[in-house]
């Protein structure tokens, strides 16, 4: 009896260690393919619960999420044979789980990282050897980047993998170049800087030159128009003259000979002699004379 009972036990032992090592478990974060003796027979194993034969089959699980290969910066040469030391990163994940199994060495991380690290690195170099320091360093970096996205993308497609983003953390210049870039960027700000300075002088120039211009306008149309108002005020002052003529001919004749006068002495340092009969004396007696008779 205890004979049978050791029996059924380690029959029972056998069959969950059997049913353990036939099932198995794929995660929503992985993929999986199938192999019997080394051969793929399945390449697309979902999440979820499989069986396979203990044994038999063997069963070899991938990260499915994107991955991250952040390399060690390194130094690339560009157009003129100028070093830089670039530090960038690419994004990647499986897509074809079969062609992944066979070039990475049987689904090895650090195989497909060596390799991927190979084909960044000889794009890289391709990329910076046709720019020179200042296409890299003045605005073409995204275009680099987007260059070197499409281009990683076409060379990685036999390794069963998609790239997701490649980007660009950093470009340092050696210090001897560093200097040198500095250098050309100040120039080319300061002949920026005499550019706008010349072109501000020329509209200042321009602006002044048309504002005096204006100015000569109108200093030219207000003597115009003072000199038709004088002409049309002396035309005034005649025509007052000429009334108060017809109306008193001898005031008109004494305020004409009054304003002689005023002339003559202009300066003070004139003598006038009068005679007793002169005109002048004449209309004050004139004056005295229509006073007594009124």
């Amino acid at each position: 009896m205890k004979s049978l009972n050791l029996n059924i036990g380690i029959i029972a032992l056998i069959i969950i260690v059997i049913l353990g090592n036939a099932i198995y478990i794929v995660n929503d974060k992985q993929t999986a393919i199938l192999l019997r003796f080394g051969e793929i027979v399945e390449p697309e194993i979902n999440p979820g619960l499989h069986f396979k034969v203990p044994i038999y089959h063997t069963v070899k699980k991938f990260d499915s999420r994107v991955l991250t290969l952040d390399a060690l910066p390194q130094p690339y040469f560009t157009a003129e044979k100028k070093r830089l030391i670039v530090d960038a990163f690419v994004k990647w994940r499986i897509t074809n789980n079969e062609q992944f199994y066979i070039t990475s060495s049987g689904g090895q991380l650090s195989a497909m990282r060596t390799l991927l690290t190979q084909r960044v690195d000889e794009g890289l170099r391709n990329q910076f050897g046709v720019r020179t320091v200042q296409d890299v360093i003045s605005g073409e970096r995204d275009q680099l980047m987007s260059d070197m996205r499409e281009n990683l993308g076409n060379s990685v497609s036999d390794l069963g993998i998609e790239i997701i983003d490649f980007r660009v953390k950093r470009i340092d210049l050696p210090p001897e170049l560093s200097n040198s870039v500095y250098e050309r960027m100040r120039s080319e700000r300061n002949r920026l800087a005499e550019e706008l300075r010349a072109e501000g002088n020329e509209l200042s120039n321009e602006i002044r030159s048309t504002a005096d211009k204006d100015v000569t306008v109108i200093k030219a149309q207000a003597q115009k128009k003072s000199e038709i108002m004088k002409g049309e005020g002396d035309g005034e002052r005649n025509k007052i003259f000429a009334d108060a003529f017809g109306q008193d001919p001898e005031f008109f004749a004494f305020y004409r000979a009054m304003q002689a006068y005023e002339k003559a002495l202009i300066g003070g340092e004139t003598s006038l002699i009068l005679s007793p009969d002169s005109e002048f004396f004449k209309f004050f007696g004139d004056i005295k004379a229509k006073q007594l008779n009124q």
